[in-house]
C-alpha cells in the first residue's frame, strides 16, 4: 500500500514539478525553494523504490 502510494506520488511529481537536471541547475546557486523541491523529489523516489 505504501509503495503504491509513493509510486503514484512520484508520477504526479514528474508531471507537475520542474526537472532541474534537464535545466542543468547548479546546486550551489539553487534557491531554498528549488532545494526543497529537489529534497521532496528525492524523498518520494527513495520511498517508491524501497
Amino acid at each position: 500500500m505504501k509503495k503504491k502510494f509513493f509510486k503514484m506520488l512520484s508520477r504526479f511529481n514528474k508531471k507537475v514539478l520542474p526537472s532541474y537536471s534537464k535545466k542543468q541547475l547548479d546546486l550551489q546557486k539553487a534557491s531554498k525553494v528549488q532545494m526543497a523541491i529537489i529534497g521532496w523529489k528525492l524523498w518520494v523516489t527513495k520511498n517508491a523504490l524501497d
